[in-house]
């Protein structure tokens, strides 16, 4: 007899497994099916993110700042030291330890709130069935009232630089090195690209980052990319902006890659090269053909507004359907659907998803960017205030970069908050819960703000939206 559930989710990253505790929670049955493994051949919840993603970029790229800062920060501090070393296989080590404790607690999550946990390969079937091949091969078909697809993504192949997972990597094998690599080479100047090209910079290796676009970063807002490309240029991080990378060739332990830009053909020598130009969907296998489910030419499934598929009773959330590749975006899908499957009106505002870049300074923004805004024939009103004239930033010797807030001119209410600066990533969430509420530049600017905090360059450059800043000469309005 088959095992019989009200929700099937197949994958278990950070859609997935938030999809499967939610219904849960709910009073859902609920089953999670998961294949990945770790090294020790052990299975693995918590898909990408987890695994080889977020959270172990993260841990590389705290430790290697650390290691940045006692080399050549410490000194102003009245800190004195010498000879500081980096061991890289403790650094990778650590980020071991932290995923392992991170994929074991989605595991002990799922016992405490009641999910099966299932390992193989799961593939929707007609009629909401899932058949589920086990590790030793054998097969079980599982009913199901409802499935929530959440396959995730994997890195993007391209012909010009095939990857052998020794000299070439991915963002994966990007994790895993042993040693710096003396002359790194960086395929994509995106968030992966720039993150892992930090990394490996800070524990002094030579990085070329070779970027296909004219425009570095296009999707940030135009001050905030500026900013950030002087920024990271100043840190070592050698970024070729309208370089299309046409051939590599692999001689021994290095690898010679070619490249076209306005000068022509050029080419390059690096020890390692990342291939880091974006993800693509995971949907090998996973849907039959009879089942219903449609999915475009770029392999994406086609879901509505909630992420329902084209059959009723099936979802799809995640890197898996349109819209950008966050982690935070696919668990809060999964909790929308789970919501959903259980008769709540439940939604999700998609104009209001942080994006995060976790490089020193980090970058981050939510809603609208000022071109895109003045594109649409918006009138706006925007304030900036400096880290260089934060009291916080000035006692942390962190002054880079700035806080913008962009609003509306004729109501005043934000409509986007951008970020380069210490604790960039928590300033954008602040100015994303006032955007949910409809807050006004005002409304932030009446607001009391403790001091000293980093959080105070939000407060004033709300306020000198209006011209009302405190702490820096305000505009003079036209």
């Amino acid at each position: 007899m088959s095992q019989k559930f009200d929700v099937v989710v197949i994958g278990a990253g950070p859609g997935g497994y938030v999809a499967a505790i939610k219904a849960a929670q709910l009073g859902l049955t609920t089953a999670c099916i998961e294949k990945y493994t770790d090294k020790e051949g052990k299975l693995a919840l918590g898909g990408t993110c987890l695994n080889v993603g977020c959270i172990p970029s993260k841990a590389l790229l705290d430790s290697s700042w650390k290691f940045h800062e006692a080399q050549d920060g410490f000194a102003i501090h009245g800190i004195n030291h010498a000879g500081v070393t980096m061991d890289v296989a403790a650094m990778v080590g650590r980020k071991a330890n932290i995923v392992k404790g991170l994929t074991s607690g989605v595991a002990t999550l799922f016992k405490a709130n009641g999910v099966t946990s299932l390992q193989g390969h799961g593939k929707l079937l007609a009629g909401k069935k899932v058949e589920l091949t086990k590790p030793d091969g054998s097969v079980e078909v599982i009913e199901a009232e409802h499935v929530i697809l959440a396959s995730g993504s994997r890195p993007i192949d391209i012909p010009p630089a095939p990857v052998d997972n020794n000299v070439i990597v991915d963002s994966t094998g990007a994790l895993e090195f042993q040693a710096v690599p003396k002359r790194l080479g960086v395929i994509g100047a995106g968030v992966i690209g720039l993150e892992l090209g930090s990394v490996w910079s800070r524990l002094g290796a030579q990085v070329t980052v070779l970027e296909a676009l004219d425009t570095f970063l296009m999707a940030a807002d135009t001050a905030v990319s500026k900013e950030a490309l002087k920024t990271l240029t100043k840190q070592g991080l050698d970024i070729k902006l309208g370089a299309r990378v046409t051939g590599s060739k692999v001689n021994g332990e290095e690898v010679v890659v070619t490249y076209t830009d306005a000068n022509g053909e050029q080419t390059i020598t690096f020890d390692k090269l990342i291939v880091a130009v974006g993800r693509r969907p995971v949907t090998t296998d996973l849907l039959a053909a009879d089942s219903g489910v449609t999915i475009d030419e770029r392999g994406f499934i086609f879901v509505d507004d909630q992420c329902a598929t084209s059959v009723p009773g099936v979802y799809a959330i995640g890197d898996v359907v349109r819209g950008m590749m966050l982690a935070h975006k696919a668990s809060e899908e999964g909790i929308m659907v789970a919501e959903r499957i259980k008769g709540h009106k439940a939604q999700m505002n998609y104009d209001l998803i942080p994006s995060v870049i976790y490089t020193h300074p980090e970058i981050a923004w939510v809603g609208k960017t000022e071109q895109a805004l003045k594109a649409e024939g918006v009138e706006v009103n925007v304030g900036t205030f400096p880290f260089a004239a934060s009291g916080r930033a000035m006692a942390a010797n962190d002054t880079g970069g700035f806080v913008k807030v962009i609003a509306d001119a004729k109501t005043d209410r934000v409509l986007g908050v951008h970020v380069i600066g210490p604790g960039a990533a928590e300033l954008v969430q602040q100015g994303a819960i006032g955007m949910e509420f409809g807050t006004s530049a005002e409304d932030i600017g009446m607001m009391v703000f403790s001091h000293p905090t980093l959080s105070e360059a939000l407060h004033e450059a709300a306020l000198a939206v209006n011209g009302q800043a405190i702490h820096i000469a305000n505009r003079k309005k036209r």
